[in-house]
């Protein structure tokens, strides 16, 4: 539900391809491979992705705070997840 609404909100403005929309993309399936995590703990594969996934969502958000500051601040109070930690 609330994937298809940040969709049509998404689409409206720009494509799926979006760095935007990738990371959101990432962002449920992060939310919900953690969920996963907590019921079955001995799980490595699926840990295993998740540090894949998250990964990717980092390299997405250095990406977007090397292009555009604005959209990043905004993704990232939208999406209620923590800055990246820059060297």
């Amino acid at each position: 539900m609330v994937k298809n609404s940040f969709i049509s909100v998404i689409s409206q403005k720009e494509n799926r391809g979006s760095v935007e929309f990738q990371v959101f993309s990432f962002t449920t399936k992060i939310k919900s491979l953690t969920s996963h995590l907590q019921l079955h703990k001995k799980d490595f594969s699926s840990q295993r992705g998740l540090r894949k996934i998250v990964g990717k969502r980092q390299r997405l958000l250095a990406y977007l705070l090397k292009r555009n500051r604005k959209r990043y601040k905004e993704l990232i109070s939208e999406l209620d997840i923590r800055e990246i930690k820059t060297h």
